[in-house]
């Protein structure tokens, strides 16, 4: 926390404005917004998963129809569109960001088209705050006049060329969920430079209740609007996501300086032009070099009660997700075998981070040697 939250969540029970709708909510939307810049209009909701499986409605998608989505993701990106009754052609990675290959996505689109089913939406994903490559993947959209859903979940505060994550796609989901960069416990947004989408967004985010003194609905709603008191805390989070960024980004500084360019070691790097929030720092262990692997590091922290997990495991990997479509290179599948996200908290301290060197040392002392 830091430090202001306290103060407007009193607000919101000094003013009894506990619902899911009020000033810290306004107030809220519109600090994200002024963030992100470029006229994007944003709509607080309970989840980031709520935003992504509005924008899918929003984007007119239908049960039977394809999704292409980001193999190398959470679940979340994933899991909306088969609320839809649609299904999801996942796509794999590329090297230098870990994101969605376009080389990879235009051969989905291209062999989905030539199957007689073009794609209702792409879903790109910002992996870890590490920006993908956005420029690529809106040409090949626009190319094949596909939208573009971009779950920014991971990435608030990431940019290319100063172009902020969240504001490529025709809409855009953030998350707040507690372990991202800022929280409010749990919430999320979602964003376009529409306001009519937005405007809708919140319509069926609050029970799409028509315009009338009694209760009449003539679309299905959903019960997925922010309420006052977590807004309030997101606004107190809003004054120090800047200190959280430079916080996280100091914290990976820390891990690539102890232990970038040993043997089978290595780390995400930002192309030229990207900013990652660095919302996880995250490292490769390549066993055939490193005399080590990432299983052996993340159970010895686990023995000094340091928590670390694996990466991401890639959606075409998961037993729910298993049958459908995947256009892959492997790039997914090695970042899963020999991938590690190491503790990132922004409030990590100097003692804190000599007790993980101290495991990490002696795991690698084979590849720092």
């Amino acid at each position: 926390m830091g430090g202001s939250e306290q103060k407007f969540v009193n607000e919101a029970f000094d003013t009894n404005w506990v619902a899911p709708l009020g000033p810290n909510v306004d107030n809220f939307e519109k600090d994200l917004s002024a963030f992100l810049g470029s006229g994007m209009h944003v709509s607080a909701l309970s989840s980031g998963t709520a935003a992504l499986h509005l924008g899918l409605i929003l984007l007119g998608v239908q049960p039977g129809d394809e999704v292409i989505c980001q193999s190398m993701t959470f679940s979340a990106s994933a899991n909306p569109i088969a609320y839809m009754g649609a299904t999801p052609i996942f796509v794999d990675s590329e090297e230098d960001t870990w994101n969605m290959s376009p080389e990879l996505l235009e051969a989905a689109i291209k062999d989905r088209i030539a199957k007689g089913k073009k794609p209702k939406a792409i879903i790109p994903v910002h992996l870890y705050g590490m920006p993908a490559k956005m420029g690529e993947i809106m040409a090949i959209a626009n190319k094949y006049e596909i939208p573009v859903l971009e779950d920014a979940a991971e990435a608030l505060g990431s940019h290319i060329d100063g172009q902020m994550c969240g504001t490529y796609g025709v809409i855009s989901a953030l998350s707040f969920n507690g372990n991202k960069i800022i929280t409010t416990s749990g919430g999320g947004a979602i964003v376009s430079g529409d306001k009519a989408v937005t405007s809708k967004a919140m319509f069926l985010a609050t029970q799409a209740r028509d315009a009338a003194p009694h209760y009449q609905h003539s679309h299905i709603g959903y019960n997925y609007r922010m309420s006052n008191i977590c807004a309030g805390i997101g606004r107190g989070q809003m004054e120090v996501l800047n200190d959280r960024i430079a916080q996280r980004r100091a914290i990976y500084d820390q891990y690539v300086e102890r232990y970038n360019g040993a043997a089978g070691i290595s780390f995400v790097a930002e192309p030229a032009g990207y900013f990652s929030n660095r919302w996880l720092t995250t490292i490769l262990i390549d066993p055939t070099q490193a005399g080590t692997d990432r299983e052996t590091l993340r159970l010895e922290l686990e023995k000094d009660n340091i928590e670390s997990r694996p990466l991401w495991k890639p959606m075409h990997m998961q037993p729910i997700f298993a049958q459908h479509p995947f256009y892959g290179n492997g790039v997914s599948e090695q970042l899963f075998e020999n991938g590690l996200c190491l503790p990132s908290g922004s409030n990590l301290s100097s003692v804190d981070m000599d007790r993980i060197f101290a495991v990490m040392d002696k795991v690698l002392a084979k590849t720092t040697a």
